[in-house]
């Protein structure tokens, strides 16, 4: 059976693209696309690509010539972003971060925007990294800083606790939040075989529209929705609506706007 935390199946690869990236991944994709050109690869890998936001900010900053294969173990989430973003450069391939089915010292650069949170083995996935990195590539990636430090996933996090007290959903904080230690990071890329590591934490806004499509965003865009489910089959509007009301007391009615952190880690040898 696959892990419920990291099942990205059925509408959430729709609701994902159209909340969550535009609320709290594409400033982000924008900083490592950034990072990425200016490194000038020729031949990029990206493991749990999702629905391909990254590369929508990357492509228009790289060569013609580039190559670009884009990763991740949900076939649905690649499907949507293929049709997303039909680049002849892009390659969309169904691989396992822990097993890479390509070459040693293929890549000039591999990307990771949010994923490292989900790999069950972080040391292997790195490994795994550093063994398709040609001599001098780079490995880019990104992780949550806790979850203090991004607001409306507290608040839905929060809301939801409240709504089932016995048995509160916590898949905010135990995944994307739960990975955000930088001595283990870095010990665990050591571990791995990088030699250099650097560090930039990053804070940005969300916005969106309305409280109501914050709420969304999490309560339905994420696997938030199975936690729902799971404790009250007919609970998600019910949720998705409450976790709103509470985005709306403390940051209004209207276009909201809170805080997001992150954490940018190059890592090289």
């Amino acid at each position: 059976m696959p892990d419920p935390d990291n099942v990205f199946s059925g509408s959430i690869p729709e609701n994902y693209d159209r909340y969550m990236v535009p609320l709290i991944f594409e400033p982000y994709a924008a900083d490592l696309a950034h990072r990425a050109s200016a490194l000038s690869p020729k031949r990029v890998l990206e493991t749990a690509a999702g629905t391909g936001v990254v590369p929508r900010f990357l492509l228009p900053q790289l060569p013609a010539d580039t190559v670009y294969i884009a990763t991740d173990l949900s076939r649905p989430m690649l499907d949507f972003a293929a049709s997303v973003l039909p680049d002849p450069r892009v390659r969309w391939q169904s691989a396992d971060a822990l097993d890479l089915p390509f070459d040693d010292g293929g890549f000039d650069v591999v990307l990771c925007q949010f994923g490292a949170m989900f790999f069950p083995d972080r040391v292997r996935a790195y490994r795994e990294t550093l063994r398709v990195l040609a001599p001098g590539g780079v490995f880019l990636f990104s992780v949550w800083d806790d979850l203090d430090t991004n607001e409306f996933a507290a608040e839905v996090t929060d809301e939801l606790a409240e709504m089932f007290p016995d048995d509160p959903p916590r898949f905010m904080a135990r995944v994307p939040h739960g990975y955000h230690d930088i001595a283990q990071i870095e010990r665990e890329l050591r571990d791995a075989g990088f030699t250099r590591i650097g560090f930039d934490t990053v804070t940005a806004q969300s916005v969106a529209p309305s409280p109501l499509i914050a709420a969304t965003a999490y309560c339905q865009g994420t696997p938030v929705r199975a936690e729902i489910e799971e404790r009250d089959a007919g609970a998600l509007q019910e949720a998705t609506e409450r976790a709103a009301a509470r985005i709306a007391s403390r940051y209004g009615e209207g276009e909201v706007r809170g805080r997001i952190q992150a954490h940018i880690i190059t890592a090289s040898t």
